[in-house]
């Protein structure tokens, strides 16, 4: 996929791969005979959205550069247990060798599409957005944010240099909100929209005033975001609203129907469980 910078995830499978081979698979070289070819098939255990099927092939990629991939379905497609997700063929050692980073990246990368697509079907037709967060693990940024692409949400700024976020912790330091939006306008330019953290009437209304783009409700009641909802409203039909922390499946629909315009979920990385895919060898 053209989302995916493909030198930067060589480079990443490349560190993966470092890790987990260290020196090499003495298992492997002590039991399969050299030039011994075989087969591996990555089958579902559960019902899933399959994400990460380039980067999986990276991996027996970057150990033998012939190494092929059959994939049977596509990077973002829903399926059942029991499918067979995709085959390679290579020498033996090779899959054995990259069998494990390669399900590694399938069963994280999946389950973070499958959880996104729940959250995402949960607010169906309220107009609301799910998007990610920077809560992602160190060194998967880019394969999990794309799996949430996958799984139906958006992507948020993609790192500290990719947007303005004005937190509580950076009001505390600026002496307020006003200060810091103002400061903020005036040094980052008109490309870049401001999103403020607020969690009163009193801050909602100095960020407005002062020229705010976006306000994040963060950790707040429904009922209290219903309340800022509607002053937002009444001062401004442009700005944005933003709800996250603490939301769930069972509550997500909630704070859509309150107003938001996006959800943010940290959960959909730190929470996602590791979908259930084996990959089974066989002499070819």
């Amino acid at each position: 996929m053209n989302w995916l910078d493909e030198g930067a995830l060589y480079s990443q499978i490349s560190v993966f791969l470092r890790e987990d081979l260290g020196r090499g698979d003495i298992t492997s070289q002590a039991i399969v005979a050299r030039n011994t070819r075989a087969r591996g098939r990555f089958v579902a255990g559960e019902k899933m959205v399959v994400a990460g099927l380039e980067a999986a092939e990276e991996v027996f990629i970057s150990l033998d550069s012939q190494a092929q991939l059959e994939a049977f379905v596509a990077d973002g497609e829903e399926i059942e247990a029991g499918k067979v997700i995709a085959r390679m063929v290579g020498f033996a050692d090779v899959l054995l060798a990259g069998e494990q980073v390669a399900l590694n990246l399938l069963q994280q990368l999946s389950a973070v599409a499958t959880l996104t697509n729940r959250f995402v079907r949960a607010v169906e037709g309220t107009g609301a957005a799910i998007v990610d967060s920077r809560n992602t693990t160190p060194g998967m940024r880019m394969l999990e944010r794309y799996a949430v692409l996958l799984g139906g949400g958006r992507c948020s700024r993609f790192g500290l240099d990719d947007g303005v976020l004005v937190t509580s912790n950076h009001l505390a330091i600026a002496g307020g909100v006003a200060d810091a939006v103002k400061n903020a306008k005036e040094r980052v330019g008109h490309l870049h929209k401001i999103k403020v953290q607020v969690s009163s009437e009193i801050d909602l209304r100095e960020a407005i005033s002062n020229g705010a783009d976006m306000l994040l409700l963060e950790g707040l009641p429904v009922e209290e975001v219903v309340r800022l909802t509607a002053v937002t409203r009444n001062l401004s039909s442009v700005v944005s609203i933003e709800c996250s922390g603490n939301i769930t499946l069972q509550n997500v629909r909630a704070y859509a129907e309150a107003g938001a315009n996006t959800i943010s979920i940290g959960a959909l990385m730190k929470s996602a469980r590791a979908m259930t895919v084996t990959f089974q060898i066989q002499p070819f």
